[in-house]
C-alpha cells in the first residue's frame, strides 16, 4: 500500500500540479505577462474577483465608467499569456486554467475580448 501511495504522489508531483509538501493538486497558472503587482493580494483575488468584476461592471453600465482599478480590460492586459496572447484561448491560459481546476464555467469571453487591446490591434 505504501509503495502505491508513493507512486501516486510521484506521478502527481511530476505532473506539476502539486507543490512540494502539499497534498492537494493546484492549477498551473502562468505568471502575469505585464505589471508587477495585482490590484489586490493573490488570496483576495482568488476569492473576491467575481465581486470586483461585478462592481466594475455596474460602474461601467450604470455610470459610464470605462476605466478603473478592477476593469476586465486591465486584468486581460496583465494576464494574457505570452504564448497565446489570451487569457482564455489555451488550457494553460490564466483564466481558463483556474476555472477548469475549480470546475466553474467562464462566460465573460462570450462577449468580451480575451486578448489585450494591443494584441487585437496587431492581428491581421
Amino acid at each position: 500500500m505504501a509503495a502505491w501511495v508513493g507512486v501516486a504522489s510521484l506521478a502527481l508531483g511530476l505532473a506539476g500540479g502539486v507543490d512540494a509538501g502539499e497534498r492537494t493538486p493546484t492549477p498551473s497558472i502562468e505568471k502575469a505577462a505585464a505589471g508587477t503587482q495585482c490590484v489586490a493580494a493573490p488570496d483576495v483575488m482568488r476569492s473576491q474577483h467575481p465581486q470586483l468584476l461585478k462592481h466594475q461592471r455596474d460602474a461601467t453600465v450604470h455610470r459610464g465608467v470605462r476605466q478603473g482599478r478592477d476593469s476586465l480590460q486591465g486584468c486581460v492586459g496583465c494576464h494574457a499569456s505570452a504564448t497565446s496572447g489570451s487569457v482564455a484561448q489555451a488550457k494553460t491560459d490564466f483564466c481558463v486554467s483556474c476555472h477548469a481546476y475549480a470546475a466553474v464555467q467562464i462566460d465573460c469571453f462570450e462577449c468580451h475580448a480575451s486578448r489585450p487591446a494591443q494584441a487585437l490591434a496587431a492581428r491581421p
